[in-house]
């Protein structure tokens, strides 16, 4: 298969695991035009392998490391301020968008352990090749980020609780 009929078959699904990854659209769709370049030049070495949305999804997990690197300066611009931002009624998005903002407060390296276990599906043997670490790295990693989850979330949820409470009539 050529890389062009390839990657357009593939691109949504490498951008919804690079949104996971990144917890925003423009860098997750950043890191996966420069990780689609990287793949373009390799192609010919790539498609011969068994499992080449492996190889990229792997290159994908690389260039956001590295763009973490690169950019630990950067500070995502709040634009809900600039449009308004209007109350989302639909509680699956409102658990969404709060459970993607404790996401992106979590270490890039337990993001990706988070992200290649729970949304790409894959093992900690699968996870530790990808990120180039043993199995017990990847299992301290996500050990870590769930229990950061866990605290973070439910401190959200009860003080929603409380703010709630103190607002009824």
């Amino acid at each position: 298969m050529r890389f062009d009929e390839w990657a357009r078959s593939r691109l949504a699904e490498l951008l919804r695991f690079a949104m996971v990854l990144c917890c925003d659209r423009g860098l997750a769709e950043d890191v996966v035009q420069d990780a689609l370049i990287k793949a373009h030049r390799r192609w010919d070495k790539i498609q011969r392998l068994d499992h080449p949305e492996a190889y990229v999804r792997q290159i994908v997990v690389n260039e956001y490391l590295n763009w973490r690197r690169k950019w630990s300066r950067l500070v995502p611009a709040d634009l809900s301020a600039e449009h308004g931002s209007t109350p989302d009624h639909a509680e699956q998005h409102a658990d969404r968008d709060q459970l993607v903002a404790e996401l992106a407060k979590l270490p890039p390296r337990q993001r990706a352990v988070l992200a290649l276990r729970y949304y790409g599906g894959l093992s900690d043997a699968e996870i530790a090749e990808t990120l180039s670490c043993r199995p017990s790295t990847v299992r301290s990693q996500a050990s870590r980020a769930l229990a950061t989850l866990r605290i973070e979330l439910g401190a959200s949820t009860q003080q929603t609780r409380e703010t709630g409470a103190s607002h009824a009539y």
